[in-house]
């Protein structure tokens, strides 16, 4: 599934912490890795440098480059297949046009969890990687949480029954047989969305249609899994899907949560939100997003 893994570094702790997961990724599926820095030298140069840069602030920018991709290139070892590469541009861009141009199968990348206006204002590269990416967007904090300590032993997989949560599914069910993995299928039930139904009666209905859907959904994951020869439990929650879906994978020690994403762009991700975005901006574990368009 995935043959070649793409992990780019901004040197940061976030960003070693996703290359951990990376290379652990890229040697259950025996996968070459790619590290890759972006100079962006526009932003560093500042909006107000009319004159541009000399060659010594560009060269400069470039020995941080090199070394960001040094803190992450210490996490693989001798026998892992890793090539690295420096390029300029704007990271974001340039991150999705190398991994197009490479055949790249999975990006795995740090990402600061910011919440806010911030957010909004100043963007994040890896969200925007994460909307736009054709491949699967492996994304870690560095948390307590997110420390790679031996193999995954459990895996998250939420559904709502969609076919990008299904497309999701296979990623992550790919993963655990890879490891070895349990897989935790589970749907989280968001009965504030009842809140505008008056009528009682349709409210009751409704509640008990929509956790039978999500057993069904979780069964089908759970039979897809247990298909390859895994363990597999469901488990159908009520309550906001992200905070549900963060406090079931702190309850059962969960390694990775592999989900679907819509990759939505424009105004209404910034009034609507995305279940996936808030997952992985609060989650102590990596997540696995899969975008629809893969």
């Amino acid at each position: 599934m995935y043959d070649t893994v793409l992990i780019p570094s901004d040197g940061s702790e976030h960003a070693v912490r996703a290359a951990e997961h990376g290379v652990y990724l890229a040697r259950a599926f025996d996968a070459t890795v790619h590290l890759l820095n972006v100079v962006d030298v526009q932003a560093a140069a500042g909006p107000f440098n009319a004159g541009g840069v000399d060659k010594a602030f560009v060269e400069r920018l470039e020995s941080e480059g090199r070394t960001a991709i040094e803190a992450v290139e210490a996490v693989a070892d001798e026998e892992d297949r890793v090539e690295t590469t420096l390029v300029r541009g704007s990271p974001a861009e340039a991150i999705l046009e190398y991994g197009s141009e490479n055949g790249v199968d999975l990006i795995a990348m740090g990402t600061h969890g910011r919440t806010g206006l911030e957010r909004y204002v100043a963007g994040s590269v890896t969200e925007r990687v994460l909307r736009l990416a054709e491949v699967p967007v492996l994304t870690a904090r560095a948390t307590g949480g997110s420390r790679l300590e031996g193999e995954y032993t459990d895996v998250l997989v939420p559904t709502d029954g969609s076919d990008h949560a299904a497309r999701a599914a296979g990623h992550g069910i790919a993963v655990a047989e890879r490891v070895g993995a349990r897989v935790h299928a589970v749907t989280a039930v968001d009965v504030e969305r009842l809140d505008s139904v008056r009528d009682f009666a349709s409210i009751t209905g409704l509640r008990e249609r929509l956790g039978e859907d999500g057993e069904r959904w979780t069964a089908a994951v759970a039979a897809r899994a247990e298909e390859a020869g895994l363990d597999a439990v469901t488990d159908v929650r009520e309550g906001s899907p992200a905070k549900t879906l963060l406090a079931y994978a702190d309850e059962h020690d969960v390694d990775l949560i592999a989900m679907g994403t819509r990759g939505r762009t424009g105004l209404d991700r910034y009034l609507l939100g995305s279940t996936t975005e808030r997952t992985i901006r609060r989650s102590d574990v990596p997540v696995l997003a899969v975008n629809e368009r893969e």
